[in-house]
């Protein structure tokens, strides 16, 4: 694959299928977590979007990232497996930092399973610190299941 520089923007109608399939081919989807409707919940709302990185017009990295006004949160950042340790998944962080800021957020925050030992050194490498917040969940209507774990 021919590499020129990236083009980061937001995910348009016809990267959907692409990003979708980055993100199998990254590891970032879960069986309980249908990423089209992920895609288009985020795709929805007016305070979260999908950055998608481009090179050679295919999507090599994304990042969903959102608020609520107060804090900033982090989802699905995944690059194609070939390209990883490029520096792509810094840039996609760098983006979604820049998002936020844009729009007044002051605060980031992203949840990392415990055993994920790597993607842990990857945020520790950019700065983010470890809290000792405990997460609560409860599925509710719609959930696909309402006791999975993330």
């Amino acid at each position: 694959m021919s590499q020129g520089a990236p083009i980061i923007g937001e995910i348009r109608d016809e990267d959907v299928d692409a990003v979708t399939a980055l993100w199998v081919s990254a590891g970032v989807v879960r069986p309980w977590n249908d990423p089209v409707r992920d895609i288009a919940f985020a795709r929805a709302a007016s305070q979260a979007t999908i950055l998608v990185a481009v090179i050679d017009h295919r999507p090599v990295a994304t990042v969903m990232v959102g608020h609520d006004g107060h804090r900033g949160w982090v989802y699905y950042l995944a690059v194609c497996p070939e390209l990883q340790d490029q520096g792509l998944g810094r840039s996609m962080m760098a983006a979604a930092e820049s998002w936020l800021e844009e729009r007044g957020v002051w605060k980031l925050k992203l949840l990392v399973r415990a055993d994920n030992s790597a993607v842990r050194g990857f945020y520790e490498g950019l700065a983010h610190l470890e809290t000792q917040s405990i997460s609560f969940q409860k599925g509710l209507r719609g959930s696909p299941r309402a006791d999975d774990a993330n």
